[in-house]
């Protein structure tokens, strides 16, 4: 994997962690009245959809170690192009039950270099 890869997937992986940590111990409740947190959170998903996508566009055999990320890139796309209809719940369930695992699959891509 070239070096412009690796940090586009380092910057991921720390949007990621990112997340993780402005999270952790809120609810949904917490989340939803709190408009830095929501900015945040949306700023950080937006890092690891751009750099998800320029990392593709180098290394194309990306799109099958991460099976999500045209997905990841559209929501990227949706939360730039359509800020004024973000969904905070289905932002919120994503955090929930997808960032820890696409950290997961950066680590483990990182560590391997198989990009």
């Amino acid at each position: 994997m070239d070096r412009k890869t690796r940090k586009r997937l380092h910057d991921a992986l720390n949007a990621c962690n990112a997340i993780q940590s402005f999270v952790a111990g809120c609810t949904f409740a917490d989340y939803e009245k709190n408009l830095m947190l929501r900015s945040a959170v949306e700023r950080q998903f937006e890092i690891i959809g751009e750099s998800l996508h320029l990392a593709e566009c180098d290394s194309p055999e990306l799109a099958e170690l991460i099976p999500d990320l045209r997905r990841i890139v559209g929501m990227r796309n949706r939360i730039i192009h359509g800020y004024d209809s973000v969904d905070d719940e289905l932002m919120w369930q994503t955090v929930q039950t997808h960032v820890g695992t696409l950290a997961t699959q950066l680590a483990g891509i990182l560590e391997s270099g198989d990009a």
